[in-house]
């Protein structure tokens, strides 16, 4: 997951939204680790469910990791500000989204993980022309 991870975030300019589903533990904080590490972070990267979102300065602007898993109702993203967070500048990365439903805007790339056996399965899907020409660009 953390090569993965590397792997999009060696195409990925700018900001964007992607959107992590998966069950818990598929390896989607992974995939994030490797994606931060790609882009020069070098601290801990950890889950932020219980802070719902961590900010990190990378090199070539910020970038929000949000973990909606404990969430309790959409309309508590509006108390935090979370137009804030997802401006055209930003790099978004959410776990759990739909528990975010009608709070936070679309995806560009939605990332589907699963457990295939004892493997991990990865589906992805383009939801906007930014989406699309990513995914062209690591073919």
């Amino acid at each position: 997951m953390e090569a993965l991870g590397a792997t999009f975030a060696s195409v990925i300019t700018g900001g964007g939204v992607i959107f992590l589903h998966g069950p818990l533990g598929a390896g989607k904080t992974t995939w994030v680790r490797g994606f931060l590490h790609a882009r020069g972070y070098t601290g801990a990267v950890k889950s932020p469910t219980y802070t719902l979102v961590e900010s990190y300065p990378l090199v070539d602007g910020l970038l929000h990791h949000f973990d909606l898993y404990r969430l309790g109702d959409p309309e508590e993203l509006e108390y935090m500000g979370i137009r804030d967070y997802f401006s055209d500048d930003m790099l978004c990365l959410v776990e759990w989204p739909e528990r975010g439903a009608g709070a936070i805007g679309k995806a560009d790339i939605e990332l589907t993980l699963s457990y295939c056996g004892s493997a991990r399965e990865l589906s992805v899907c383009a939801a906007s022309a930014k989406g699309r020409k990513i995914i062209q660009q690591m073919q």
